[in-house]
């Protein structure tokens, strides 16, 4: 493998007597999409608020790009190449999709802390956040307001904020949370776009969405990190199988089987 873009050793994180994380190690490879899967309470979302900047583990280290992050803040960390989408969207209701957008690309930009200067009237800023919409599908909506657009809109409009910030990681916590399954099915589409040109890491509880996009899955349990491997080899690994997986991985082949010409469920 290539050096990883992002790289964790040894992240321990406790809760007094409670253990979130213990001892994770992983890595996401350029233009990789790392999923990482777990049963409620494995120490997911500690896991990736660490990573983040919002949680400072209390052994353990996080690399970037080769460089050692984990005493920086969340800004910092946005500013070398760390984008990060919530579980719960966090647009501007009252801005339009392009104002959103625009103003996430200003976090970045040399003026960021002009405020007497709004992101909208920047020019620059505007053209970028217009590309990025267009690029993503949403260019013939970047006048509406976020609050008139759609849940899976608001989704994608934040991946889009991430990626305004010229990201080296997305780090997207349940990208399709509170989705029906056709907002699920665009996003699936919308992110399998971005696999091979950004570094993803996935904290997903969908395993349809995570056998579709994942080229490795991390499995945490008891926030421990038990098995890192490709897809088909998750779906067979008796530890992740017993722990969270169980009847999952066998209905996910069955769909899969059916779905595909000759049974192949491979992914």
């Amino acid at each position: 493998m290539t050096e990883a873009v992002l790289k964790v050793e040894g992240l321990t994180k406790r809760f007094g007597a409670l253990i979130a994380n213990e001892d994770v190690d992983l890595d996401v490879q350029p233009g990789e999409v790392h999923a990482v899967i777990g049963p409620n309470g494995a120490g997911k979302t500690t896991f990736v608020s660490q990573l983040a900047g919002e949680l400072r583990p209390d052994h353990g280290r996080i690399l970037l790009g080769g460089r050692d992050v984990t005493a920086l803040p969340v800004h910092k960390r946005a500013r070398l190449g760390l984008a990060r989408s919530y579980q719960i969207t966090s647009v501007i209701p009252s801005f339009s999709a392009l104002e959103n957008v625009a103003f996430a690309a200003q976090a970045i930009d040399g003026n960021s802390f002009k405020f007497w200067k709004p992101a909208r009237s920047v020019d620059h800023l505007n053209e970028k956040a217009a590309a990025i919409l267009a690029e993503i599908g949403l260019g013939h909506r970047q006048d509406i307001l976020v609050k008139n657009m759609s849940h899976g809109e608001h989704r994608q409009l934040e991946i889009a904020m991430a990626l305004a910030t010229d990201p080296k990681v997305l780090l997207l916590d349940e990208p399709t949370a509170g989705m029906g399954p056709a907002a699920t099915e665009g996003m699936i589409a919308f992110l399998d776009t971005l696999k091979g040109r950004y570094a993803i890491l996935m904290i997903e509880h969908d395993m349809d969405v995570v056998f579709s996009l994942a080229d490795r899955i991390s499995a945490l349990v008891n926030g421990r990190r038990v098995a890192t491997e490709r897809p088909d080899q998750i779906r067979q690994n008796a530890e992740v199988r017993r722990a969270y997986l169980g009847d999952k991985a066998d209905k996910l082949n069955v769909s899969r089987s059916k779905a595909s010409p000759g049974g192949d469920t491979s992914c």
